[in-house]
């Protein structure tokens, strides 16, 4: 059981009358668990959430207006440290990994034995705790995990993502996790491609540590791990959470482990970005769970378009907001026939920001591993690098409002 010592703060959701007297009073009866709250559907569950900020969210799967893998998404993203318990009439593994993957911590089968859900509550409740302890453990003007825990603010996860090889991620994330990245706003990327990744490379940076450090650890991490495991970029101050440096490897880190590291450096950090393979694997698909924002990348080249339009149509499949795609066409060469226009028609997703074709000055900045926007700002590339980076922070703002007709596209942002 968790530390009764404090109290465990529950928020309780369930569209049932009968059900819902039933947990509170099986809670309720407990001097260290305080139901704070009652909700009836999923809005006011996340609205409450946020208010109340509970240790333990017991969520019934019976919600008519969200579904419950939406509703621990969006709670676990505003109060991170809070713990999601759902309970469903049957539990399958399928079902299991995507709500994990969205942040729920436990699943209890309907209807719940009057033990077993104390327990879970004392479990999850305790975890809680831990976490948010941890946060307040932190010097708060060294990052702004403290604030985050405490549901004042949060991280922002972005994944740069392009579903055919070649077409400038990695450039793409380091230049602009190093444009995230400043003092008041501190950022981290992260090596998505546990097989081949280039990112400490692109960064000129060596580690002896990577992300199978975390993973035997994943639920007991704290700051000073994890700050252990990082690599700090010599000339910008970027933090660099990177690939392990032999393939095979990679299958030792799970799609859930990444996205339990992802949602720990939220906390820790303003932005995170992620530089993905282009293979929808286990790990691709935990951080598109897990993202805020999803900069995908194609080129004029016509299968980067192709790839472009079906991942598109799988992002459509998964229920994901187009809202959450900022749609980046790299590499553009006027002397091209494709267009960032004829594109954006045909794919029905807009082009907000427009990179041009400077193959010397990329490789100079690759080869030397100093990104491209830190050797100049007044490239005609670093101009437009810069622009994706103001579209980026729009576009997340705009989703925090609720407000995305504002966002600009690519003829206004380039």
């Amino acid at each position: 059981m968790g530390d009764q010592t404090e109290l465990i703060r529950v928020l309780v959701v369930d569209n049932n009358p009968e059900t819902r007297e039933k947990v509170r009073n099986l809670l309720g009866a407990e001097k260290d668990l305080d139901v704070v709250g009652i909700a009836r559907t999923g809005k006011e569950a996340i609205e409450m959430a946020q208010d109340k900020e509970p240790d333990v969210v017991v969520l019934d799967v019976d919600i008519t207006d969200l579904d419950e893998i939406t509703i621990t998404e969006s709670i676990c993203r505003r109060v991170p440290f809070t713990q999601v318990i759902i309970l469903a009439v049957q539990v399958d593994p399928p079902y299991m990994r995507r709500a994990m993957l969205a942040g729920a911590r436990d699943f209890i089968v309907k209807p719940p034995l009057a033990d077993e859900l104390r327990s879970a509550v004392y479990r999850a409740g305790g975890l809680a705790h831990e976490k948010r302890d941890a946060s307040m453990r932190i010097n708060p003007q060294a990052a702004p995990e403290a604030a985050v825990e405490r549901g004042v603010s949060r991280g922002r996860i972005i994944q740069v993502y392009s579903p055919k090889g070649g077409t400038g991620v990695t450039t793409l994330a380091t230049n602009l996790a190093v444009s995230l990245h400043s003092e008041d706003t501190k950022a981290v990327i992260v090596d998505g491609n546990l097989q081949y990744g280039d990112v400490a490379i692109f960064l000129n940076e060596i580690g002896y540590h990577s992300i199978l450090d975390l993973a035997p650890r994943i639920d007991d991490l704290d700051p000073q791990i994890v700050q252990s495991v990082l690599v700090k970029h010599e000339k910008t101050g970027l933090d660099i959470l990177i690939a392990p440096n032999r393939p095979e490897m990679a299958e030792k880190v799970s799609g859930e482990d990444f996205f339990k590291v992802l949602q720990f450096l939220r906390r820790m950090y303003s932005f995170v970005i992620v530089d993905t393979p282009s293979a929808l694997n286990d790990i691709t698909l935990a951080v598109m769970d897990a993202a805020d924002l999803i900069v995908l990348v194609t080129t004029q080249d016509i299968a980067a378009v192709k790839n472009a339009r079906l991942f598109l149509s799988v992002v459509d499949g998964l229920h994901i907001n187009r809202q959450r795609i900022a749609f980046v066409m790299n590499r553009f060469d006027k002397r091209v026939a494709i267009s960032p226009e004829t594109v954006a028609e045909n794919l029905k997703q807009p082009v907000v920001s427009v990179i041009p074709l400077d193959d010397a000055h990329l490789v100079r900045a690759a080869n030397q591993g100093v990104p491209f926007v830190v050797q100049s700002r007044t490239e005609t590339v670093s101009r437009a690098l810069l622009g994706l980076t103001d579209v980026v922070k729009q576009r997340l703002l705009m989703l925090d409002t609720k407000d995305i007709s504002q966002v600009k596209v690519f003829k206004e942002a380039a």
